[in-house]
């Protein structure tokens, strides 16, 4: 199948590049290839590159930017997603989106389902939110794919900056009361393979198995590092002030994937413990 896959160069992109392309006919567009909140420049590209489907992956990412740069998120999020829906709609062209768990309001019990009404408390949440409703409103075949604490090779994340500060610091403060599910790229990446691969429609959660917090997830950092758990002290987000609002509980809870018997999901420690060893080897692949 002919996959175009956007934001080709970030994070997932390169994940999806790099699984995909093992059984699939690739072709990837970045910053570099056009602006997709220009309608034409989607319509050229999808022209261009004449794919089955496109996946996704280009997104307004920085949550706090968000609040005070509302347009170019709107833009780079909402109406972007848009234009990539009509060109798909023109064409027949499946179109899969990556989306967020911050599209819910935080103050679920348990977590969040599939079908669970979109509520977000931050200005990211809302362009996300936004883009899903263009997807949703699609005839040809979609998906809108959520996840959630995304860690991989690239740049910056999570995982990544507490391995670093580890080295430097003798304890951290790490904010104990935001509760989710971190999720490898490569590991949801496998996911958008199955998903697409399949052709299967709908909205999904992928996730690795299993939720934490923000302050957990360091501390199991540590314990793959072998160093003192004890050294990561809990924090209350107050500690924190950040121009967003986050959500407290954004677990996502995942059925329509065993619906269409996608494989289970690795636990997150394990998908921790394994991209820690890239670190670790000097295997990671940074651009």
């Amino acid at each position: 199948m002919r996959i175009l896959v956007t934001g080709c160069e970030g994070m997932l992109g390169r994940a999806v590049m790099s699984r995909l392309g093992v059984t699939q006919q690739l072709s990837g567009v970045d910053l570099a290839d056009g602006d997709l909140s220009d309608g034409s420049v989607v319509a050229r590209l999808v022209a261009e590159h004449a794919p089955a489907w496109v996946v996704h992956c280009a997104a307004w990412t920085d949550v706090d930017g968000a609040e005070t740069n509302r347009a170019a998120a709107l833009a780079a999020n909402a109406e972007a997603t848009g234009h990539l829906a009509r060109a798909c709609a023109r064409t027949g062209a499946g179109l899969t989106l990556i989306s967020t768990d911050y599209v819910f309001n935080g103050r679920a019990g348990a977590g969040y389902v599939e079908d669970e009404a979109r509520e977000p408390v931050n200005y990211y949440g809302l362009t996300k939110a936004r883009a899903e409703e263009h997807v949703a409103r699609l005839k040809t075949p979609w998906q809108i794919v959520r996840t959630s604490w995304l860690f991989g090779d690239g740049k910056v994340n999570f995982v990544k900056t507490m391995r670093r500060l580890l080295g430097e610091r003798d304890t951290l403060r790490v904010v104990a009361d935001q509760t989710g599910c971190p999720t490898y790229a490569a590991d949801l990446a496998a996911v958008l393979d199955y998903l697409v691969s399949g052709r299967h429609e709908g909205v999904f959660h992928a996730t690795n198995a299993g939720a934490t917090t923000w302050c957990e997830l360091a501390r199991e950092v540590a314990r793959q590092l072998g160093a003192d758990p004890a050294r990561i002290v809990p924090c209350p987000s107050s500690e924190y002030p950040t121009p967003a609002v986050r959500p407290a509980n954004s677990v996502l809870l995942s059925h329509n994937l065993e619906a269409v018997g996608c494989p289970d999901r690795p636990a997150w420690p394990d998908a921790v413990a394994r991209y820690l060893s890239r670190l670790e080897t000097g295997r990671v692949d940074c651009p």
